[in-house]
């Protein structure tokens, strides 16, 4: 995680059933690892790009038997901290399991339409440690499990995954800038009608699909910067690679990824 120290402590104070708690700062500047410390967390400090390997270094400072992967912008209730114990303790034929999430833009709930690389209802975040590994993008990174699928438990996450309609619209020029330095790196100048007609049957599966419609207003917004994050990706792409092609530099400047009270989403805590 990066400078949450707004955040951190109500996160940290609903993981006191685990054992032990890791905590990963990358390149914090504020008070993060101060309330880490202060909570009795293990922390892990650096410089770390790359989602993936943020997380590997977590999992690796993990001295537990079965994980469970939270952010500083979601929280674990007493129903669901119960349901994990449970879980982890009769004798699981898998290796992971799988929580629902529920995303809330401000205080709204917003259940259906997530999807398309702007948001998920269903995360594999406990499972036995060494059995989730990450890819390399820098980005919401593929994974990978090794051994079959234990269960889905029933009580969500509670996930504040964006405060407002401004945040979710930073969120998108964030997460579009990775998605096209991953894109450029790859060396082949990406298809803008091929990520076009991504875009539109991402929108589709999105707002008709995951029921976003339903949702009102913020789901028609949700499908719709799932249907533009293909699209924008493509074009900043295209625009870094005319850069380096001219000699313009390398990288695009990254945004901050600024909040109202702080910096947002980092680095997951394992636990």
């Amino acid at each position: 995680m990066h400078n949450e120290e707004a955040r951190l402590a109500e996160c940290l104070g609903r993981l006191s059933f685990c054992d032990e708690v890791v905590v990963v700062a990358d390149r914090c500047t504020d008070g993060t690892e101060a309330i880490a410390l202060r909570y009795g967390a293990k922390l892990v400090s650096g410089s770390f790009p790359l989602e993936g390997p943020r997380k590997t270094a977590g999992v690796e400072a993990c001295g537990g038997d079965w994980i469970i992967e939270i952010d500083a912008d979601e929280l674990v209730g007493e129903t669901l901290a119960s349901e994990i114990l449970i879980a982890i303790h009769t004798a699981p034929a898998g290796d992971y399991f799988q929580i629902p999430v529920d995303n809330y833009v401000g205080d709204t709930l917003v259940r259906r339409g997530w999807g398309g690389s702007f948001g998920t209802s269903l995360v594999g975040r406990l499972y036995r440690r060494g059995a989730k590994h990450w890819k390399e993008q820098r980005v919401h990174p593929g994974v990978t499990f090794d051994g079959p699928l234990a269960g889905v438990l029933t009580t969500p996450i509670i996930h504040v995954v964006d405060d407002d309609i401004a945040d979710m619209v930073a969120r998108l020029n964030r997460y579009t800038d990775l998605r096209a330095l991953d894109l450029a790196d790859a060396g082949e100048k990406p298809a803008l009608w091929d990520n076009v007609f991504r875009g539109f049957r991402r929108f589709a599966k999105c707002y008709w699909g995951r029921e976003g419609r339903k949702e009102g207003e913020l789901g028609f917004l949700i499908a719709l910067m799932a249907g533009l994050y293909p699209v924008l990706s493509c074009l900043k792409a295209r625009e870094i690679l005319k850069r380096r092609a001219t000699g313009g530099g390398a990288l695009i400047e990254l945004r901050p990824r600024l909040n109202k009270a702080t910096q947002r989403k980092g680095a997951p805590r394992a636990a």
